[in-house]
């Protein structure tokens, strides 16, 4: 029986192209997540696994939706191969039924942990760089620092209510709390 697994890291994406892919490669039943790859606890893959049994095949649209690192992924391989049940990538064309198959998966999966490498790579150089300018990143503050201060005298004068502070001021009780912290209290 042939098993398919989609992933999608966020809500923003859709699982239809996956989903459709796997069901025309001849899927019976196509299990999902809606969750990072770099969480450990996918209830989808968990029950695939569960269900696969010796001479299935666990088919995924790319590598990349089965697991983040390559470390990951041979894990995964290894207790596949243990349940004697093999791995089909679609867009790879990879069945690890074969031995080049098998050589293939572990080429793939390395060049795709060596791409994430290099984002990561990236990304922190241009934070480093954004820093030096200056930028600190992150979400700008709502109020000015004159209209914290007021909050914050609004809290601890005890006169109004938390929500009719949070009202008064059009914040919410997060960012409240958030400049009562950054006040020291």
């Amino acid at each position: 029986m042939l098993i398919g697994y989609a992933r999608i890291s966020t809500d923003d994406q859709n699982l239809a192209l996956q989903h459709d892919a796997l069901t025309a490669a001849g899927c019976e039943k196509v299990y999902e997540d809606r969750i990072s790859g770099a969480r450990a606890e996918r209830p989808g893959l968990a029950l695939a696994l569960e269900v696969a049994r010796a001479g299935d095949t666990l088919a995924v649209w790319r590598l990349d939706r089965l697991g983040r690192s390559l470390k990951d992924l041979i894990a995964l391989a290894e207790r596949l191969e243990r349940q004697k049940v093999g791995l089909r990538s679609l867009k790879e064309a990879l069945d690890t039924a074969s031995s080049g198959g098998r050589l293939i998966f572990h080429m793939f999966g390395a060049l795709a942990e060596f791409e994430r490498d290099l984002i990561r790579e990236r990304t922190r150089a241009g934070l480093t760089a954004a820093r030096a300018r200056g930028r600190l990143g992150g979400r700008p503050k709502l109020l000015t620092p004159e209209k914290r201060k007021l909050a914050v005298q609004l809290y601890r004068a005890k006169e109004h209510s938390i929500a009719e502070i949070c009202r008064l001021m059009g914040i919410s009780k997060p960012t409240l709390y958030s400049y009562l912290a950054e006040a020291g209290g």
